[in-house]
């Protein structure tokens, strides 16, 4: 995939209106201002978001799905749909697409999907350049728990107040 795509992850439940639904859809179109693709789950929830907002600013999408889920169709965001036949194909195909990473509030998958990332740049099987950006406070005392046992792990990862900061950070850490 292209050099310039974020994948953003996050919680499939968010619905329009919600806080973290409108700061998806910012987030979706400051990174097309920006110039970037968007790779996500393509489903709802701030997948939605993120696409609707980057397409409404004249940005591409790419929904990269899963056909386990049976009948789920990607949104009408999306502009080029990849299809897996697994979760695990899933995620590694979201991991290999990204230039970057964003990370937004989630449950159970998007938890899957931070560790995985951040795992991958401990270990340096991941490129180090490529920034993993927590937005907002979510995922905080999580890292925090985590960095009790393993201090060094928080250099993997920088948080993002705002859509803006996390564009200019992703931006810095590229060098774009």
């Amino acid at each position: 995939m292209s050099k310039n795509v974020v994948t953003v992850f996050g919680t499939g439940r968010a619905r329009p209106g919600e806080s973290v639904f409108i700061l998806a859809e910012q987030l979706g179109r400051e990174l097309a201002q920006a110039g970037f693709v968007i790779a996500n789950g393509g489903y709802g929830g701030t997948m939605l978001a993120t696409a609707k907002g980057a397409v409404e600013a004249g940005g591409t999408v790419i929904g990269v799905t899963c056909s386990a889920f049976g009948s789920s169709v990607a949104n009408e965001y999306v502009t080029r749909e990849v299809v897996t036949g697994s979760l695990d194909e899933r995620l590694q195909n979201l991991i290999k697409a990204g230039c970057a990473y964003v990370v937004l509030p989630g449950g159970t998958g998007t938890l899957l999907e931070l560790a995985a990332v951040w795992e991958l740049k401990n270990k340096k099987f991941l490129d180090r350049r490529k920034p993993i950006v927590l937005l907002g406070e979510f995922w905080r005392p999580l890292t925090e728990l985590v960095c009790q046992d393993d201090p060094r792990s928080v250099e993997s990862i920088v948080f993002a107040d705002s859509p803006t900061q996390a564009v200019a950070l992703i931006r810095q850490a590229l060098q774009k």
